[in-house]
């Protein structure tokens, strides 16, 4: 098991991950983002590979993507920098990114790196599950990278099974088919949707994404899955607090209040 399934196994419910951009709010901060989420007890990071076209992403992660990719963010000097503050932190490291820089590096070579500088698992929002399936899983796998797969409201019931049984780690359950961004709360379609998916007995965990920012949506989330995954209202934070362990303490009060 890497860490994602350890982390599943040990804590089957109440998850809070958290996402921000690689080189946001500085070029340098990257590692201290890491170490500020795991003094924190965060179970499970998110490092997002900052890329000029973030088709999935709102206003506040696609600014944050273009002012790292501005102060000289690439995917070589984020797999360095987490390689040098692996050693300081042991809770699962996750890529998401998109395809096209990860293609430019090499898919395998990239998750050889990943596997040597400790990361457990990869989102790559526009990767299709079945070119994920006949061109990407095997390599995936073999140096031990979980690959989480996105289902929305959208996503038919045989989909979301197929995604289930190919997959590992967890499933990203989208509270909508929009792009990120914090929400004050959820309506009534949505909840019925994240109801309907925890009513499926799925072999994976769900981690309910996109629009988790308050109490109210972090509740709705952990009802009817295994946990949330905070972005946008995190990537705010850490412009507008001093210091990365600043926003992980305003933001976890944000979430309880």
């Amino acid at each position: 098991m890497n860490r994602i399934d350890e982390l599943f196994a040990r804590k089957p419910s109440g998850i809070l991950s958290l996402y921000f951009c690689a080189g946001h709010p500085s070029p340098d901060s990257t590692a201290d983002v890491v170490r500020a989420a795991a003094r924190a007890g965060i179970d499970l990071l998110e490092v997002g590979i900052p890329f000029s076209d973030p088709m999935a992403d709102g206003p506040v992660i696609q600014d944050a993507a273009t002012r790292a990719l501005r102060g000289g963010m690439t995917l070589g000097r984020l797999l360095d920098q987490l390689a040098a503050v692996r050693a300081e932190v042991s809770l699962p490291l996750m890529l998401m990114g998109y395809l096209n820089p990860i293609l430019h590096y090499g898919f395998e070579a990239f998750c050889r790196r990943c596997r040597d500088c400790g990361v457990d698992g990869l989102v790559i929002p526009d990767l299709p599950f079945e070119v994920y399936v006949e061109e990407f899983q095997a390599t995936a796998r073999r140096y031990g990278l979980s690959v989480a797969m996105f289902i929305t409201p959208q996503t038919s019931d045989e989909r979301i099974r197929r995604i289930d049984q190919a997959t590992d780690g967890f499933i990203y359950m989208v509270s909508t088919a929009a792009t990120t961004g914090a929400r004050q709360a959820f309506d009534r379609s949505t909840t019925d949707y994240f109801r309907h998916v925890a009513s499926l007995g799925l072999r994976n965990p769900c981690l309910a994404g996109f629009g988790i920012s308050n109490r109210a949506t972090l509740d709705a989330a952990r009802q009817h899955a295994a946990g949330a995954i905070v972005g946008s209202q995190f990537v705010a934070l850490l412009d507008s607090e001093p210091t990365p362990q600043a926003a992980v303490e305003a933001l976890l009060r944000k979430l309880r209040e």
